[in-house]
């Protein structure tokens, strides 16, 4: 089968509609014979319930259609003899050759039967977005993990991806910073002591506002995290500090050269703290990616006055608000959306509709996915509905927002430290690679350093980053490493180690041919089919931004995989069978080794 060859299933579907308009007349061509997966092996490899859904317009009984269907249905270059099940479904079963075609075919290209997008799109996917001066927590785990899959797979699938940081580097906290960074440094060098702090700056060294962003004696995001707490604390406790505070944001709004060089050296540090994070979880941000919330000050007056002028912003107790519609408050009344606050800030609603702005008018997205806490989905859907009310957010653009859960502790609640801190992700990192490197101990892993390392921080960062996306996206869920850092069940480390086992196989056979031509076993074709779904597993993503169900379709591959070694020997086993089966293993391998690398997955050739 040629590498270009349609998915088995395209297929079988067109076969299926030609096999209506034969059966029934034009007037039900086109119908959607919604083919899908047999429910149990008996009931061969799919199913349609077309007969049943035809049943109501035409007046016939089901099983007098599912017979008639299956008399004007051709397929006997794919399937066996189609059968029919009450009350009156079509069940079919692919031809051995048929699957054994099919996984030559994935072995023949490069794709793995990925479909190409057509049309392809220019996609804008939002993730991420830390803030400034505050390191990195469990809460930007899932965000950095979802948006980075969902940026691979789309690129994967042909579209043109842009990557979009929208970092925190702009508001009234970063006066607070300010102002508290200086003083600190004024305590250091002996010229007024208000601080207290043992380190402000993190260095010997304090840096003045000559140095570059970045250099030394600027503090690194650790110290700029707890330079926060403290600038936190005197801003609640100190009138005095509170009101330097808020004129020290008027300088930085004003471009005054002290406190835009003091930004700038937070924002390079922080920068080096979050880089550092990205590239121990394989996120494939870059500074280049950023798009800072900092970015879009200088347009949002002309955001509001553009919103002014076209009659959609109302004057409320000084604030200037909107009233998208279909959105009610508890009163039952508009719900309003406040697009300029009563002291004239600007907050998220404002940055957000010049961020949907630049991104259609500059960028010429068609699709914008922002992948944020599903607590901000009322946000979104009302930035959304103002945008296309103001027109700039044509209907031709989509525009979507992934929520997500939160990650709980094993009591049930909020993953928090014992302080009731959010838990920090370098160290939530650091944990779970310990924990793998146990793992590799407990199991008499002989690899040598610095692979052992390498692989132990894969197979620790991995088993975190399955746990997040086998899941339902929306749903919260329960952070437990013993069970993440597991070799058994649906986990990362069950994964890693199917791929792993199926390379050392694969290093061992003298050559590993690129055809199947042999699929005797049962359990080799219910393999061979699931490897034939890869393509759909990933397009399937892409259309429903649900990455769980590229982990469910690799489970079952993995699982699959797992009866297959149990039934079917392959070097052990005579030829061609055994050419067929070492075949086999390499499209399964390679589908694993694919699909984790869409997840952010590094899939180790040895464990």
């Amino acid at each position: 089968m040629p590498a270009s060859t349609p998915p088995l299933t395209t297929v079988l579907a067109e076969r299926l509609t030609q096999a209506v308009t034969a059966a029934l007349g034009e007037a039900y061509a086109g119908l959607d014979p919604e083919l899908r997966p047999a429910t149990r092996p008996e009931f061969g490899h799919y199913q349609t319930n077309l007969a049943l859904r035809l049943a109501k317009p035409t007046g016939r009984p089901p099983r007098e259609l599912a017979e008639t269907l299956r008399e004007h249905l051709e397929l006997t270059d794919l399937c066996e003899p189609p059968e029919i099940a009450e009350p009156g479904f079509l069940n079919l079963t692919l031809r051995p050759a048929t699957l054994a075609a099919a996984v030559t075919g994935l072995l023949a290209g490069d794709r793995l039967g990925v479909p190409a997008a057509d049309p392809a799109q220019r996609v804008v996917v939002d993730y991420s977005s830390p803030n400034v001066a505050r390191e990195m927590h469990v809460g930007h785990l899932r965000s950095t993990v979802i948006g980075d899959s969902l940026a691979r797979v789309l690129a994967h699938l042909g579209h043109d991806v842009v990557r979009a940081n929208h970092l925190g580097d702009w508001g009234t906290q970063f006066g607070m910073l300010i102002e508290a960074l200086l003083d600190e440094r004024a305590d250091r060098t002996g010229a007024h002591d208000r601080a207290g702090s043992d380190n402000p700056a993190g260095s010997d060294k304090p840096a003045g506002p000559d140095d570059p962003p970045g250099a030394a004696g600027w503090p690194d995001l650790a110290e700029l995290g707890r330079l926060y707490q403290r600038a936190r604390t005197r801003f609640d406790d100190d009138p005095e500090f509170a009101e330097r505070s808020r004129r020290r944001v008027v300088s930085l709004q004003s471009g005054d050269r002290e406190t835009t060089q003091v930004w700038r050296g937070l924002v390079a540090a922080s920068l080096a703290g979050f880089d550092s994070t990205y590239a121990r979880l394989g996120a494939l941000l870059t500074d280049a990616d950023i798009a800072a919330e900092s970015s879009y000050n200088d347009v949002l007056p002309g955001v509001i006055a553009d919103l002014d002028s076209a009659g959609l912003l109302h004057e409320s107790d000084g604030a200037l608000v909107a009233f998208p519609p279909g959105f009610s408050g508890r009163d039952g009344g508009p719900l309003a959306l406040i697009v300029r606050k009563s002291d004239g800030g600007f907050g998220y609603v404002a940055t957000d509709l010049a961020a949907v702005r630049r991104r259609v008018d500059e960028i010429g997205v068609d699709r914008i996915v922002y992948v944020v806490d599903v607590r901000q989905s009322l946000h979104f859907d009302q930035v959304f509905a103002l945008a296309r009310l103001a027109g700039w957010l044509p209907q031709r653009v989509r525009a979507e927002h992934v929520g997500f859960g939160m990650v709980l502790g094993e009591d049930g609640r909020p993953f928090k430290t014992r302080s009731g801190e959010n838990v920090r992700l370098a160290t939530l990192l650091d944990e779970a690679v310990a924990k793998a490197a146990a793992l590799l101990d407990e199991r008499g892993s002989q690899l040598p350093e610095p692979e052992r390392t390498a692989v132990a921080a894969a197979v620790g960062i991995g088993a975190v980053k399955w746990a997040d996306l086998s899941n339902d996206l929306g749903r919260d869920y329960i952070f437990s490493l013993d069970r993440m850092v597991a070799m058994d069940g649906n986990t990362g480390p069950y994964l890693q180690y199917a791929h792993a086992r199926l390379a050392t196989l694969l290093r061992r056979a003298d050559a590993v041919p690129s055809r199947v031509e042999v699929l005797e076993h049962p359990v080799e074709q219910r393999l061979a089919l699931a490897l034939t779904r890869f393509g759909e597993a990933v397009d399937e993503v892409g259309t429903t931004l649900e990455p769980h169900r590229l982990c469910t379709h690799l489970f079952g591959v993995a699982a699959t995989l797992s009866s297959f070694y149990e039934a079917c020997p392959v070097l052990r086993a005579e030829q061609p069978v055994r050419a067929s089966r070492l075949a086999l293993c390499d499209a399964t391998r390679r589908v694993l080794a694919t699909g984790l690398d869409l997840l952010g997955i590094v899939a180790p050739d040895r464990m």
